[in-house]
């Protein structure tokens, strides 16, 4: 007998997973959508708020994946070395890897959650069995849309979005500087943790999280970025007096991203 084909959507705690699964309950009641999250058991407070919130919004069960070892094993693993842009291993082991697991060989319809106005591609599994489907592009939904989905679905935006533009570990290498010094701030105890896998490698080796400057460096400076911070939110607003700040400081802080960030972690 044919096993049925399966139906996933990865929410990863930011708002286009969850305007996708707001859509998808409008467009696509009669399927037998699996919803999950990856968990690296690394993540913000606020992220696990919010996933609680779809939940109990949208009436859906969310899957919580992990790999079978954590961070901490896999740090072990690659000698110490922290993940970075040039080296995401914490992606293939604690996110593509567990959703493979978790898949299988069953045929599967994968919706996610790019945008029409995004000109880049998510996860797109490389196993033939896994069908990728981009729902807003179909049906050319840009940011606005997504914040509308959001507004009156009464889920809303995720509360870090205050401080930071996109979800993922707290740690995550792809932060920008004013988002290390507002960590420090919001979650001093994950900041200190942060440090912590900077500075205890048993050989005396030296790794940081951002390029060029460990975490102590940088928030010894946490005055001169955050003023830099501000003086671009200023530039941004008197441009597009209309954006919320919540708009303006996503567009504030993708200006100062050189590198593009793996969608399987911040859709």
């Amino acid at each position: 007998m044919t096993k049925p084909v399966r139906h996933i959507l990865g929410l990863s705690g930011g708002k286009d997973s969850t305007a996708l699964a707001v859509l998808m309950r409008q467009k696509h009641p009669e399927l037998q959508i699996e919803y999950f999250f990856c968990d690296t058991h690394k993540e913000l407070p606020e992220t696990e708020e919010y996933l609680d919130r779809i939940e109990a919004r949208l009436g859906i069960t969310i899957a919580r994946l992990e790999a079978e070892r954590g961070f901490d094993h896999w740090l072990d693993v690659y000698g110490g070395t922290l993940p970075s842009p040039k080296m995401r291993w914490c992606t293939k082991q604690m996110k593509i890897l567990p959703l493979e697991k978790f898949i299988g060989n069953d045929e599967a319809i994968s919706y996610i959650g790019i945008r029409a106005d995004e000109n880049r591609d998510g996860y797109i599994s490389t196993k033939p069995n896994i069908k990728p489907v981009f729902p807003f592009k179909e049906h050319g939904l840009v940011k606005a849309d997504i914040i509308r989905l959001l507004e009156e679905s009464g889920i809303g935006m995720p509360d870090y979005y205050r401080w930071r533009s996109r979800s993922g570990c707290f740690f995550c290498f792809f932060q920008r500087k004013y988002e290390w010094v507002m960590l420090a701030q919001e979650h001093p105890d994950l900041f200190a943790e942060a440090i912590r896998y900077e500075q205890e490698h048993s050989d005396g080796r030296s790794y940081s999280w951002t390029e060029g400057e460990t975490l102590l460096e940088l928030i010894a400076r946490k005055e001169e970025i955050i003023l830099q911070h501000e003086k671009a939110m200023s530039r941004a607003q008197s441009i597009t007096p209309l954006q919320s700040l919540s708009e303006t400081l996503s567009m504030v802080l993708d200006d100062e991203d050189e590198v593009m960030p793996c969608l399987t972690c911040h859709l």
